[in-house]
């Protein structure tokens, strides 16, 4: 109305109803996640990167340890080890997230966890309540993953099934 009263229409020229419409207001909303998908992409990509370069240092740290190294030591072994599945499983991690269509899966981060928590129980075991608690979250840990493990992994795919929802329905009042 004001546009009207104004006579600034006709200088917006052709295309002018766009502007507050629908159809620009998604394709915003589009061309931003869009944007954010893409910087999430490509620093998940250099996190890789930088994953497997710490991967393959603490990979040649464990064989100068086994091969050079004071055997003795088990309890830095073990740590080194874990620590080297730690990068395992977040590059892994990270694949997955490319290979199921941008999406974490749970249970990797709870296999993260799991693997955080007993290398904190081998390199801090010297409190008794410290190593209690970390067990404790291990259970739960465990527990949660039993629990998942226990629901379905097919769920459907919102887009197709609410629309079958909403077809079904209107079948059957028709």
């Amino acid at each position: 109305r004001i546009f009207q009263r104004e006579g600034i229409k006709p200088l917006l020229g052709k295309g002018h109803e766009r502007l507050n419409g629908k159809k620009d207001g998604e394709q915003f909303v589009k061309s931003i996640t869009v944007i954010f998908q893409l910087m999430l992409n490509i620093s998940l990509i250099f996190l890789a990167i930088i994953l497997s370069v710490l991967l393959f240092k603490e990979l040649f740290v464990f064989g100068k340890m086994l091969f050079l190294g004071d055997q003795n030591d088990y309890v830095v072994f073990l740590e080194n080890i874990l620590i080297f599945f730690l990068y395992f499983e977040f590059i892994t991690m990270i694949v997955k997230y490319f290979k199921e269509e941008y999406h974490f899966p749970l249970r990797y981060f709870i296999y993260v966890g799991i693997t955080a928590m007993v290398r904190l129980i081998i390199v801090d075991h010297h409190d008794p309540h410290s190593t209690l608690l970390y067990a404790v979250v291990i259970l739960i840990l465990i527990i949660g993953y039993f629990i998942m493990n226990l629901t379905p992994r097919d769920r459907p795919e919102s887009r197709w099934f609410f629309k079958l929802q909403i077809s079904d329905n209107e079948g059957k009042k028709n």
